[in-house]
């Protein structure tokens, strides 16, 4: 379920200008809350690229690290493992 909620922000000056700027017939945006909304969906993509990143180069580590530095381990011991 979708939940809607409003929020106020306040800008001033050089912020304001350029939130103007950018919500207006010559602007990217029909209203400020367009502006926002995107501003929000592109952050939240930029932290679940940094999050996709740090897995990325974690895995790219383990799946280097020598073959010998591996531990053969059965389903019932990597379960007990992972319900610490």
């Amino acid at each position: 379920m979708s939940r809607t909620t409003t929020m106020t922000v306040r800008l001033s000056g050089a912020l304001s200008d350029f939130v103007a700027a950018n919500v207006s017939e010559t602007g990217s945006y029909e209203n400020v809350s367009e502006y926002i909304r995107d501003l929000i969906r592109r952050d939240k993509e930029r932290v679940e690229l940094q999050a996709f990143e740090r897995l990325k180069t974690e895995l790219q580590h383990t799946f280097a690290a020598p073959e010998a530095t591996y531990q053969a381990l059965s389903a019932t011991e990597i379960t007990a493992r992972n319900e610490v």
